[in-house]
């Protein structure tokens, strides 16, 4: 996995925040590796109460307008498996250059980041209750125990 990411922000981002609410950002991402890849959008909403979900960070998928306004820019270098429905990315942030806009290698003592995506948007519904991915997101934690903390983390 070789992903440039670039994040929007909402044109009001400091009045939200001003008002005490996380503005929800828009993200594109494009993986270098692949020639013909297209850039991806996505966002990752509030995360849903830790009461309801403590094992894992569960947010809900959306899109937003945006403007050409970028908070940041990021590389993602790391690994991409797949586990049936599920989506593992195993990464080390690299910044960009601010010149060249070129990625700036790692330090070799930065920590990986996992992400576990569902493949395709999930809808909380009887025939596909959420408890069916959370669970197969909670079986890859058991299965990488003692090779990575995948511990919830908020952003």
């Amino acid at each position: 996995m070789h992903a440039r990411e670039v994040v929007f922000e909402p044109l009001d981002a400091q009045l939200q925040r001003d008002s005490g609410t996380e503005p929800v950002l828009l993200r594109a991402r494009k993986e270098l590796l692949e020639p013909e890849a297209k850039w991806l959008l996505y966002s990752y909403l509030k995360p849903e109460s830790v009461r309801v979900h403590p094992e894992a960070t569960v947010r809900a998928a959306d899109d937003m307008d945006a403007d050409d306004r970028r908070r940041s820019q990021i590389y993602k270098r790391g690994y991409v498996f797949r586990r049936g429905n599920l989506v593992i990315q195993m990464f080390q942030q690299e910044h960009a250059d601010p010149k060249t806009g070129k990625p700036i290698p790692a330090h070799p003592d930065t920590l990986w980041e996992v992400e576990v995506k569902t493949a395709a948007p999930v809808r909380n519904t009887q025939e596909t209750p959420l408890s069916q991915s959370l669970d197969a997101v909670l079986e890859v934690q058991l299965l990488m125990k003692g090779l990575l903390d995948l511990r919830r983390q908020d952003v």
